[in-house]
């Protein structure tokens, strides 16, 4: 009899553990996609089933820029309250080098909003990251879009004043005829 007893308790005892461990241990959920900027704009979407409860995520969109440009980014997720849905805690920017710019937070509960704007970046690969954490049980998603404003080339300044050059040579041509003709009359 006492033998079947500690066999009892110490199936109870690992049954214990193995479901406070299962619920102690969070998960972190990691998706990496690649964007394509059509007419220098992209959107992105996260998406999470229900039963996620305490999991962590870190969503990486990598793009590849072919022009310098003014960038601008915003992420967006809409829950009925604040218990529901995701938590995003962070909205970055990664440069190919590592150097991350991070977003400003606008607001948190019910409705999570960042924003991310630099006045230019250069020309090559980068990586937009949304990271959170997924509060209940329900699903949650949250949508983010990328915008770039194109900077002009430096050819398109030079031959710009070139032409303005070439104007102003012009005018002061016709000006010099126009007062030689008015002298000789």
């Amino acid at each position: 009899m006492m033998k079947k007893s500690k066999v009892f308790l110490s199936a109870i005892a690992l049954a214990s553990a193995a479901l406070v461990s299962s619920h102690a241990s969070a998960v972190e959920i990691v998706n990496n996609s690649t964007l394509e900027l059509v007419d220098n704009f992209a959107e992105a979407d996260g998406f999470f089933t229900g039963g996620n409860k305490g999991n962590t995520f870190v969503d990486n969109y990598s793009f590849t820029l072919s022009q310098a440009g003014e960038f601008a980014a915003g992420v967006l997720s809409i829950t009925g309250n604040a218990k529901n849905g995701l938590d995003i805690t962070g909205f970055n920017l990664i440069d190919s080098t590592g150097t991350l710019f991070g977003g400003t937070l606008l607001s948190t509960g019910a409705t999570d909003q960042w924003s991310l704007s630099t006045a230019s970046l250069s020309a090559g690969a980068y990586t937009i990251q949304v990271k959170g954490s997924i509060l209940s049980n329900a699903s949650g998603r949250y949508s983010a879009n990328i915008a770039l404003a194109p900077v002009p080339e430096p050819e398109t300044y030079a031959m710009m004043l070139a032409g303005l050059g070439l104007l102003g040579f012009t005018a002061r041509r016709r000006n010099k005829k126009a007062a030689a003709a008015a002298l000789a009359a």
